[in-house]
Order: C-alpha cells, then structure tokens, then sequence
C-alpha cells in the first residue's frame, strides 16, 4: 500500500513515465492478505452455516429472539461452492479459519510496525486539516463519482476518501476481527472474561465479528471495482512487479 516511488522525487515526475510504486514487502503481503482473508471469510461462512442467526448480548440460541436469520427451507445460509469446506464440516472450516487466523494477525502486526518505522502512516495515511474541510471532502467525492481520477505524478498520492479506506482497515476493520475473534474462543472466555464483558457478550461479539466482516467484503467490492476503472492491467502490474506507469494528463 505504500504508493510513494522509490527512485524519484515526486515534483520531477511527468505523466507517461514508468515508477517503482510498491515494495517487495508490500506486495507480499498484500497478495498473503488477500488470500488468507478469502479463506477466513469461506471458512468463516461454514461456520456461520452451523447456527446461521445472530443475537445480542451473552446468551443466543433457537428460542432466543435474533436480529437477523439467513438460511433457506434447509437452515443452510450459504451454499457450498462459497464455503470451505464445500461440504459441511464445522470442525474442518474451524481448523481452516484458526490457521490463517494467525497469518491474518502476525501479518497484520508486522505490517503495522513496519509502516509505523518507515514512515509510511505519517507520510501516506495521515490526514491534514486541510483534507478534513467540508468543501475538500465532498470535491474528492465529486471527482470520484465523475471517475476523474489523479494523472500524472500527483496519482502517487492518497486522496482523502483513500486515507479515510484504508486507515478504516487497517485500524478499524482488521483489529475488530480480530479482537472479535479473541472473544468467542472458549479458552479466552474463561481465561480473560473482561474481553467478553467489553464487547457486551459473546453473541455480541459474534454479531459484531459478522459485521466487520461484511465490512471487510464491501472495501474489496469498492477497491476492485476503482482498479478495474483506473486501469486494470496498470494497477494489478505495480501489485505484481512493482512498476506503475503515471496516467496520462486529462485533456
């Protein structure tokens, strides 16, 4: 994610010219990410299959009232070719999702701290007063709703609805999975009770999990949807090599 080229001042860019956008380490973990969170998700959805209701509070079971029911005749909520396992198996789509649960974690951690060190939040993710202002915020949705999207050297750069995209991820969206997670593992209910207590229960806890989830599912749906409007082969290339080619200036 850290869009700064490497070889070149900004200032002296044109519009045309090939950069080195992204770091080694970026686009590993980014692809990493991106699959463990496709498995998270599939697995996480098998696991959903299994009492495919949430609930608030501590307690949730059939008799209890829930805030929302997905299933069909069958009780099953999702079918099997969007769920690992395919068939259903709640003790192998728990397996699944605990394992890459901890890639998802350490990842998330080491990239954090490496971005925290390099600079890469203050210089990239931070947002100015300036960015905050009414008029700036509702220009940068008009721009995008137009899909008039930066050129030259200044598409190097995060916007303000970018910052706003991936600072909700990366500390709103991914640590609430995460903690969320913590809190319905049996062993941590007994063990750090406070945890529970905090997120009001373990069905909320569930119930919150299952939102930033859906959350996490809508960001990829928005992400693809702009690279596939600011130029596909150009944007999944600088995922891949590094190398990112400066749009052309409007004319």
């Amino acid at each position: 994610m850290d869009a700064r080229p490497e070889a070149e001042p900004a200032a002296e860019l044109r519009a045309g010219e090939l950069v080195l956008r992204h770091r080694l380490s970026t686009r590993l973990w980014h692809w990493i990410n991106a699959a463990t969170l496709g498995v998270m998700l599939m697995s996480g959805l098998m696991i959903f299959n299994a009492h495919p209701r949430l609930y608030w509070g501590h307690y949730g079971a059939n008799p209890d009232h829930a805030w929302l029911t997905i299933g069909d005749a069958d009780g099953i909520a999702f079918p099997g070719w969007i769920t690992i396992p395919s068939y259903y198996s709640l003790a192998d789509a728990r397996l699944w999702h605990l394992a890459f649960a901890w890639v998802l974690a350490l990842g998330l951690l080491a990239y954090l701290v490496r971005s925290l060190l390099n600079g890469h939040v203050r210089r990239d993710l931070h947002i100015t007063a300036a960015e905050w202002a009414p008029r700036h915020l509702l220009h940068d949705i008009a721009e995008h709703a137009r899909l008039r999207f930066p050129t030259g050297a200044a598409a190097l750069k995060y916007n303000v609805l970018q910052k706003l995209a991936y600072c909700g991820v990366l500390f709103g969206l991914l640590p609430l999975v995460i903690v969320t997670g913590l809190a319905m593992s049996p062993a941590l209910d007994a063990g750090w009770p406070w945890l529970v207590d905090l997120l009001g229960g373990r069905q909320s806890a569930r119930s919150v999990h299952f939102l930033a989830a859906a959350g996490l599912v809508l960001f990829f749906l928005v992400h693809l949807a702009m690279v596939l409007l600011a130029g596909p082969v150009n944007e999944v290339r600088s995922m891949l090599s590094g190398w990112y080619r400066l749009p052309e200036d409007r004319a």
